[in-house]
């Protein structure tokens, strides 16, 4: 029987984790005490009698958990961002490509990409991974995301019943370009810049769309909406929790709305292509409770178990 430790499974992740491991019988958890979340020596003592420790915590506490590992045996699996652009550790979003799965499966350390950086990741890696952009490309992101992401307290804040008017409209954040999932985004996607980035948070639960416009005539060679279509077709071949969207028609898109929520509670990704051949949108759906955290981790350790990796996902 694997065991399992879940260090700051009160937190949003943590419990969204719990969840996805109901009705498993191939793992062991084990649990801590309320009295003793905060103790370090019986998070220690907790964590090296794991096989497994996803760490759901704010960076500080993450990097102050894996100092506490001393047994060789224990794999970290860490939701933080304290990590993911670590070389040393293996970045969790295994359809990126062959070498992400294999690392994955290998490593003893997996940093979970955070929900942002999923679905720029998503769109972005494979445009400079096949020669469609440079590595130095200007990027632009823009996103809409539920409140869920923003922790604990906006969720209060969201669904208490003093909710702030401004609450009710979405809301843009980050506006100084420095937002934690930045350096991230351009490391995984091999871009020498950061891009710029414009997220949203908005009045639904959870689900994000983020979105990266492509302006054909700034690339160095031509290339058409059909042809990005394909490229990820054959990109996301055979992923089981990545889904290239059917290339609409001018017609369809006309009377098309793209919803943020539409993924809620569902681990997968959706890569999409709209626009024409001048102009390219470029969107991913996802939960960002899903495949955007506590998703992506259960398939890393499914993955690193070497079982199915959508085990407790659909």
């Amino acid at each position: 029987m694997i065991k399992i430790y879940i260090d700051g499974q009160e937190g949003t992740t943590g419990l969204k984790i719990l969840e996805r491991f109901e009705g498993r019988n191939d793992i062991e958890l084990i649990r801590i005490a309320d009295e003793k979340r905060k103790d370090p020596a019986e998070r220690a003592r907790l964590i090296n009698s794991a096989d497994y420790v996803f760490l759901c915590l704010p960076d500080e506490a993450s990097r102050e958990a894996v100092s506490f590992v001393d047994n060789d045996h224990v794999r970290i699996i860490d939701a933080s961002t304290a990590h993911r652009t670590n070389p040393g550790w293996a970045y969790g979003f295994p359809e990126l490509s062959p070498e992400h799965r294999e690392k994955i499966k290998t490593s003893n350390r997996v940093a979970v990409p955070g929900c942002y950086a999923s679905g720029f990741a998503a769109v972005v890696y494979p445009l400079v991974k096949n020669g469609i952009i440079p590595a130095d490309y200007p990027v632009f992101a823009y996103a809409t995301s539920g409140y869920s992401g923003a922790g604990k307290k906006a969720i209060a804040v969201y669904e208490g019943d003093d909710k702030p008017y401004e609450f009710n409209s979405p809301r843009q954040y980050a506006l100084s370009q420095q937002h934690k999932h930045l350096p991230e985004m351009q490391a995984v996607s091999g871009l020498t810049h950061k891009p710029m980035f414009n997220p949203m948070v908005c009045d639904y639960f959870s689900g994000m769309v983020v979105s990266v416009p492509i302006q054909t005539r700034t690339l160095n060679s031509s290339v058409t909406a059909k042809q990005v279509h394909e490229m990820y077709a054959k990109h996301y071949e055979g992923a089981k929790m990545v889904e290239v969207m059917p290339l609409m028609s001018a017609d369809e898109q006309k009377s098309f709305f793209l919803a943020s929520n539409t993924l809620s509670g569902i681990n997968k990704l959706q890569v999409f292509v709209f626009g024409n051949d001048e102009q390219i949108l470029l969107c991913a759906r996802l939960d960002n409770l899903g495949k955007g955290a506590s998703g992506a981790a259960v398939q890393c350790l499914n993955i690193m178990m070497g079982i199915d990796e959508t085990a407790g996902l659909v």
